[in-house]
């Protein structure tokens, strides 16, 4: 990762901030960008080598911003070696009481957000003839549980859309790794949107006692250096993948027997 350059979304908090600090400590410079600029700030003066640490405050909703938001990215260190798509929401409420406006704010920001920041990003990576995206969905990318139908529905198309651009563009020398956390101690479910679109502010039992998120750093980027095309990380939930593929009929109830919310 030495003398690399890594612009990592979702950088303020969580994973994308763990990555921050691993990266660095690397060698490599970064580019960390998330909504709020001063929690950028206080992870960027939090690092090993904040001289390799530029800010870039970005919104993925805000999709007229993100071509001028790429071309500040790139003119940073000169070039940029991985894109990191971390930055994303989750979603806490059954289907019946979750509002639509809930299921468009999933997508934007999940989804779309992250495909309209990939797509700037792509001409720059074939004309340089090298780049790696690397794409944090989660386990709910592969299969789905209650509470969670907006959150689920995102992460699966952002595999559908990566495994394409994957075989798309292997001409143009471009690597792609979709990386599936299951439980990690992340604010993400106290960041979770409830149906009515406010915020869930309040942990749940599986992420509290989930993998810890410096660990799921370190596998994140042990998956980038080998160039893995997908990689689950976490406890006992990553078998959900397996069980989805031959069982599903017992993942489904296994699922439901799981204090899932």
């Amino acid at each position: 990762m030495e003398n690399k350059v890594i612009w990592i979304t979702g950088a303020s908090s969580g994973i994308g901030e763990a990555l921050a600090y691993q990266f660095n400590a690397l060698g490599a410079k970064i580019i960390i960008s998330a909504r709020r600029e001063k929690a950028l700030s206080d992870v960027k003066n939090k690092c090993e080598s904040p001289d390799n640490v530029a800010v870039l405050s970005l919104d993925l909703t805000q999709f007229e911003s993100l071509e001028s938001i790429t071309k500040k990215a790139f003119s940073l260190f000169g070039r940029i070696d991985v894109l990191v798509n971390n930055g994303g929401l989750s979603q806490r409420s059954l289907i019946i009481d979750t509002k639509f406006e809930v299921y468009q704010q999933m997508i934007d920001v999940n989804y779309l957000g992250t495909i309209k920041l990939t797509k700037h990003v792509l001409p720059n990576f074939i004309t340089q003839k090298s780049g790696h995206f690397v794409t944090i969905t989660s386990l709910m990318g592969k299969f789905s549980s209650p509470y969670r139908s907006g959150y689920c529905g995102a992460k699966h198309a952002l595999h559908g859309f990566f495994d394409a651009l994957r075989m798309e563009h292997e001409k143009d020398n471009i690597n792609v790794s979709i990386i599936c956390p299951g439980f990690i101690q992340t604010n993400v479910a106290k960041n979770a949107l409830t149906g009515d679109g406010s915020a869930l502010q309040k942990e749940d039992n599986a992420t509290e006692n989930g993998m810890p998120v410096n660990e799921c750093a370190k596998e994140i980027i042990s998956a980038i250096k080998k160039k893995r095309f997908e990689t689950y990380i976490g406890g006992k939930e990553k078998f959900g993948i397996y069980l989805k593929r031959f069982f599903p009929k017992l993942l489904h109830k296994v699922v439901m027997k799981s204090k899932v919310r």
